[in-house]
């Protein structure tokens, strides 16, 4: 089976792991402490990074965080995982869906500015398959109305926009760590920001209010065991453990990106000529490609999947857009681009133990497909 997706842990992970047994206390302590100041190095940036226990709680704890609440509004693709809108709605706030461009199923700024009302409180533009939206428009948005920005940036832990990595910039950045993403905590997420009160606010509320800034120090003997808790809270703080295992991948990140550049290259060069199918833009060596993405024309994207399936060969469907949910499904959402997108998105192997005669097969198998 060539598998559409899988992480890539080993010894160095293990090690990581290792020592965090050995140290005895598993929940937020130094490692989360060091893999924090890691990342921020790693993202060429001086800003606040707040690990978080998962993707989706890096979204709720933004959102929560600057006050969404209910009777707010937040503009979003639907062309999202369902995390992004139920993060949203965890929150009490309407997901407001926007159109996204045919040829990157990136958010349409011009969309969203149809869309903002004065129920309008935050934007989160996805920066799907690691492929930067338009932050220059949308932080214009935000200069001009208020409006805060909070990028879902799950697929683009590595992407450059403009000469910048995303999370060195912009308003508010969440990244996702879990099991399939080009860099993972085994579970885990992070927020980035410059906004110092955001930081400290978001700090009590990722471990239930609690204000205690000694909780993350080495030495056991400096831990305080005094607090005050000011403020309601989750239990979303990342682990000893996972960050450990992040402590691991972020020496290795930058190998995984490459590695999956040049794979899409390979894509691309087997495909370019197939009739029958349509490719994503090349802009792979600036961003790090989460998934590669085609779309089959002429309603054959299902007949595909199934018969990439028959020879052994998984693909997936990323994703079925938050409007066809029946928890936001509602009168008068009007989304063709979306529509057409979704009815022909196919998204083919790509993680890092992918080998070259894996995508020569699989895209062998779509061209035998398509010639029948």
């Amino acid at each position: 089976m060539i598998k559409s997706s899988r992480g890539c842990c080993g010894a160095e992970e293990l090690a990581e792991v290792k020592e965090a047994f050995e140290y005895g206390y598993f929940g937020l302590a130094y490692k989360t402490n060091e893999f924090e100041q890691k990342m921020a190095e790693y993202l060429e940036t001086d800003r606040f990074v707040i690990t978080t226990s998962t993707g989706t709680n890096a979204l709720h704890l933004a959102m929560d965080t600057i006050g969404i609440k209910p009777g707010d509004e937040v503009i979003m693709p639907s062309m999202t995982f369902v995390a992004t809108a139920q993060a949203v709605q965890m929150c009490g706030g309407t997901p407001v869906f926007c159109e996204i461009h045919p040829d990157t199923f990136l958010m349409d700024v011009e969309d969203v500015k149809k869309k903002i009302t004065s129920k309008t409180k935050a934007i989160i533009p996805v920066h799907y398959a690691g492929r930067p939206c338009d932050m220059d428009e949308l932080m214009k948005i935000k200069e001009e109305t208020g409006i805060r920005i909070i990028e879902d940036a799950a697929h683009a832990f590595g992407t450059y926009y403009k000469g910048k990595k995303i999370g060195s910039f912009g308003d508010i950045t969440c990244f996702s760590f879990d099991s399939i993403k080009v860099m993972t905590c085994g579970e885990g997420g992070a927020v980035v920001t410059n906004d110092e009160a955001f930081d400290d606010l978001s700090r009590k509320k990722r471990l239930l209010g609690i204000d205690r800034k000694t909780m993350h120090v080495k030495d056991w003997k400096k831990r305080s065991w005094v607090y005050d808790v000011p403020t309601l809270g989750y239990r979303y703080h990342m682990s000893n453990i996972n960050a450990g295992i992040g402590l691991a991948q972020l020496k290795k990140v930058d190998m995984f990106i490459e590695r999956r550049r040049e794979l899409c290259h390979l894509y691309d060069e087997q495909l370019k000529d197939v009739q029958g199918i349509k490719l994503m833009p090349d802009c792979y060596d600036t961003i790090t490609p989460f998934m590669y993405v085609i779309r089959v024309e002429n309603g054959k994207r299902n007949a595909l999947k199934d018969f990439l399936m028959e020879h052994d060969i998984e693909s997936g469907i990323s994703y079925i857009p938050c409007h066809h949910f029946s928890l936001f499904a509602k009168e008068g959402i009007s989304l063709p681009i979306t529509e057409k997108a979704y009815e022909e998105l196919l998204c083919l192997p790509m993680h890092f133990e992918l080998t070259n005669d894996d995508v020569i097969e699989v895209s062998n198998r779509i061209k035998e497909f398509l010639a029948q």
